[in-house]
């Protein structure tokens, strides 16, 4: 994660995550470029920075590049309600509910050990989850490997809990509608990545085969990515992550389009409590807006590098009772900017010395990569 800061008079600190999981060194990169660039530029004016960013470097578009423009863009929506003494979504035309449904992580990669996942996570206070639909898989694998999703899935519903599926881009054609099939008389909340994202002509042909509300976004960076699937009516949910599509100017842009083709929003966010905290902003803001990723005791916060110690979603919050979970719900954000005040001691002191995180790698019986 990159940090992106400010510091007005008085030390008033403003945040934003410039964040691409396992790609840190390009988003620093980026942003020494992006921040060279902006210098005397007036803050006030967000949007002039955000056009200036996206059509005046001629290349446009990318994880990389709209990840380090969601950082500054975060950043600067914070310093203008900080500013103005009032939460971003005040910015945003006000709030449209009190409170934000949100959903947690169980099971890991190998999901495994789901029952007393789940029942831990209802008494922490949600009422829905997700998890990884399958482990890494072959094109075409064996059938049997099916079965224990399903399993999972049953598990997870006696638990009283909904749950939504990630598929992850790793289940590919060949095997992705035999899920579905097996998965629908069950019914998940949602099917994530049920296909990747870069195959939009399959994932129309999916969409035919099931009923089951189809998910995915995380891997479209900007409005013109997703344009092709709200043309197309293949998608249910739109899942847009506010550090990597270009941040809150954008995704508030993101959200209005799908609003016009009835499609939900819910704002994909396993990330950082700046992120988090920018996605409430428009969660309260959004008519179309469904429910929220949380990433409170993912399995990823334990996979810190060695020597790093043990973070989790709120342990760099100075007011972490704003991320409380209760019946499934967080309430509204009331705080200036984006509503948290951080330990900026506490992070300087850990990401000293810290190594970058790197994603996960799986590979085949024949030595073959698999998706993550």
């Amino acid at each position: 994660m990159a940090l992106c800061q400010g510091h007005l008079r008085r030390r008033t600190i403003w945040l934003g995550e410039s964040t691409l999981e396992g790609h840190t060194e390009a988003i620093e990169g980026s942003l020494n470029e992006l921040i060279g660039r902006f210098i005397g530029y007036e803050a006030d004016d967000i949007e002039h920075i955000w056009q200036v960013a996206w059509r005046l470097g001629f290349y446009r578009g990318g994880a990389v590049f709209m990840s380090a423009i969601s950082g500054i863009d975060i950043a600067l929506w914070d310093l203008k309600g900080r500013k103005l003494g009032v939460p971003v979504y005040s910015l945003l035309g006000g709030k449209l509910r009190d409170k934000v449904a949100v959903y947690s992580w169980i099971g890991g990669d190998r999901p495994s050990d789901v029952s007393i996942q789940a029942k831990q996570r209802k008494a922490q206070g949600f009422n829905c989850i997700k998890m990884n639909a399958t482990e890494d898989l072959g094109w075409l694998d064996s059938p049997s490997k099916l079965q224990a999703s399903v399993d999972r899935l049953k598990a997870v519903k006696e638990a009283g809990l909904d749950a939504g599926l990630d598929f992850h881009g790793r289940v590919h054609k060949p095997m992705a509608k035999q899920l579905a099939k097996l998965l629908e008389p069950h019914q998940p909340l949602f099917i994530e990545e049920p296909l990747l994202s870069e195959h939009p002509e399959a994932i129309k042909h999916f969409s035919q085969q099931t009923t089951i509300p189809i998910a995915l976004g995380e891997r479209l960076y900007n409005r013109w990515d997703v344009k092709p699937f709200l043309e197309s009516s293949c998608i249910d949910i739109l899942q847009p992550d506010v550090s990597h599509c270009g941040g809150i100017s954008e995704i508030r842009r993101i959200a209005a389009m799908c609003e016009a083709y009835d499609v939900g929003l819910a704002p994909h966010c396993p990330l950082g409590p700046i992120a988090f905290a920018a996605s409430l902003q428009i969660a309260v803001s959004s008519p179309n807006f469904v429910i929220q990723e949380m990433s409170l005791g993912i399995h990823y916060n334990k996979m810190t590098p060695p020597g790093a110690g043990t973070f989790d979603l709120c342990s760099y919050l100075k007011n972490p009772s704003v991320f409380d979970v209760s019946e499934g719900f967080v309430k509204c954000p009331t705080g200036t900017g984006i509503g948290i005040e951080v330990d900026e001691e506490m992070i300087r002191k850990v990401s000293k010395d810290c190594k970058a995180w790197r994603c996960l790698e799986f590979f085949g019986p024949g030595g073959e990569v698999r998706e993550w």
